[in-house]
């Protein structure tokens, strides 16, 4: 995993997971700009409609990383950046790296 890519973070403690950019990976955490997963669709409509809204910025010490997987097809299915593009018309790769007003 490196700086820049978009994945996919399943966390422990509490079970919850997070999707958007890689900021920075060490040994002690990932920090990443994006948004919980829970709450894509919400967060994908705000955009869409030209609300003022922002991916957070967020640090998880490496204990509570259960999984970090990049962000893509499976098969048939589209990756989360796919849908995001489909649902508000923006490059989820784009708009997670650039940092929001």
């Amino acid at each position: 995993m490196n700086a820049g890519q978009l994945v996919l973070v399943t966390l422990l403690n509490p079970r919850e997971k997070f999707w958007g950019v890689v900021l920075s990976l060490t040994p002690a955490g990932v920090s990443l700009r994006g948004v919980d997963l829970q709450s894509l669709d919400d967060f994908a409509q705000q955009v869409k409609s030209g609300e003022d809204v922002a991916p957070n910025v967020v640090f998880f010490p490496m204990h509570r990383v259960q999984r970090m997987e990049v962000d893509g097809r499976s098969g048939v299915l589209p990756s989360l950046s796919e849908q995001f593009a489909a649902k508000t018309g923006k490059d989820a790769g784009t708009f997670f790296q650039e940092p929001q007003p």
